[in-house]
């Protein structure tokens, strides 16, 4: 309802949502920061369908809502993590999750937050994990996936959306992973029980399974034990990417580094956004740069993933208010689920106060194609003010990209580049860092000028 976050509690929900207010847990996790808070209020704010529930609830507004498919390896490890001591937390409190969806998670920073009050619910003694195969694949198989091949999940997932099913990673695995107790039970065995209801199992082996029964004991030695499992999954892919040290390891000088953080602090320190975007944030440098120049919180955006899981476990280390995440820039997060507004595009869930895309423009317009003046329309139209860098040709980087393709750019020119920027907003400072190879310039964006999201669909040829 305008900006207030409200939900109604349903009648067949009052027994389960009375129980578990009567604990008080949900208060002492909310001030611990482990779940989002709650007030009841006035159920007439709802109109007819508040009147009709048990309770009306308000949340606070976050920041930012992610997705799972957009969360770096160490990201979505330390939101498996956190679902699972949270069950076991519940589960001394006579408290059970109804379910196992990553959704219900959230980042305040590098933070994980749970979302979804009515997920609560109280234990029966005695019931089988209803939200085992669902944390499978919403939380383990993509893990699993970057574990066991070092393959990325966040392509897949997005595809998915409601994970990687455990049939499809049971089919890609090779003999050698069945030697793992952890494999074997949680994916191999698993994919083998749903392949058979699939063709139709026999009646006893149906009853059976609807009889599975797991004493509390077991229930929490099983939590236990997949949290022990997970926490010791790390990335098979070792090996450096091509972008994952470009922040330590980059060929310019440290005048134009100097310059450029100086350009970055001014505008941190004059604008101070409540809600800064940091586009192809690699490692945090400048993420955290403008945290400490007055930023609020940072969202920061890249592709590489050897980069994000940098970037993760440095916010996480030091507590900040930065939460990197996937996004592959010419193919961003797009409106999905049902009528495509189950999971919205990532223009449509915030709107950012600032923007940084620095070193990303000539990944776009040389290394994918696009024209610049659409590169440069999209970008502004993020945010209304923001720091753009452009590199030019000569630059070291963007000569690796060149070097696998031939140059058919030939308005890619810092002119071309300033008069783009010009058509879309004011630009209230401009400079040429001492190798003459960047250019950074700070604009405005014209009072009235659209925000929407400029597609980026149209491709050289």
């Amino acid at each position: 309802m305008g900006d207030r976050i409200l939900r109604s509690v349903s009648p067949q929900a009052a027994d389960d949502y009375d129980h578990v207010a009567r604990t008080g847990l949900l208060p002492r996790l909310a001030a611990a920061g482990k779940v989002v808070a709650a007030v009841e209020v006035d159920k007439s704010l709802l109109g007819a369908v508040g009147m009709q529930a048990h309770a009306v609830l308000e949340h606070p507004r976050l920041p930012f809502i992610s997705y799972p498919y957009e969360w770096s390896f160490n990201g979505l490890k330390s939101a498996a993590l956190f679902h699972l001591d949270l069950q076991l937390e519940c589960l001394e409190h006579d408290i059970a999750l109804s379910d196992a969806s990553a959704y219900n998670v959230q980042f305040l920073g590098s933070e994980p937050v749970f979302i979804d009050h009515l997920s609560f619910r109280r234990y029966r003694d005695g019931e089988f994990w209803s939200g085992h195969r669902q944390f499978c694949e919403q939380f383990l198989n993509p893990l699993l996936l970057r574990a066991l091949f070092g393959l990325q999940h966040n392509a897949w997932y997005r595809g998915s959306q409601e994970g990687i099913a455990t049939a499809e990673i049971g089919r890609i695995l090779r003999p050698r992973h069945l030697l793992s107790w952890n494999v074997l039970t949680h994916v191999a065995l698993p994919a083998r029980l749903q392949a058979a209801a699939r063709q139709g199992a026999p009646k006893a082996v149906q009853e059976k399974m609807a009889k599975r029964a797991l004493p509390r004991a077991a229930f929490r030695a099983m939590l236990q034990q997949l949290r022990r499992w997970i926490a010791g999954l790390n990335p098979a892919d070792k090996s450096a990417s091509v972008w994952g040290n470009y922040s330590e390891d980059h060929q310019y000088g440290d005048a134009d580094e100097a310059a450029k953080r100086a350009f970055v602090g001014a505008f941190a320190t004059e604008v101070r956004p409540g809600l800064l975007w940091d586009l192809g944030c690699n490692s945090g440098n400048y993420a955290v740069l403008a945290l400490h120049k007055g930023a609020g919180r940072v969202i920061g955006f890249d592709s590489d993933p050897h980069a994000l899981e940098t970037a993760f476990t440095r916010a996480q280390a030091a507590g900040l208010a930065f939460t990197p995440l996937y996004l592959d820039a010419a193919n961003p997060s797009p409106d999905q689920g049902w009528e495509s507004s189950e999971r919205p595009g990532l223009a449509a869930r915030a709107s950012a106060d600032a923007v940084l895309a620095l070193a990303l423009v000539h990944h776009l317009a040389i290394g994918r194609n696009l024209p610049l003046s659409r590169v440069v329309a999209w970008l502004i139209s993020l945010a209304p003010r923001g720091v753009i860098e452009f590199v030019d040709k000569a630059d070291p980087q963007v000569q690796r990209l060149l070097a696998l393709r031939e140059d058919i750019f030939p308005d890619y020119t810092a002119e071309a580049f300033l008069a783009a920027v010009s058509g879309e907003a004011e630009v209230c400072k401009t400079e040429h860092l001492q190798s003459g190879q960047r250019l950074l310039v700070w604009y405005e964006r014209r009072q009235g000028a659209s925000a929407g999201l400029a597609s980026l669909s149209q491709r050289v040829v």
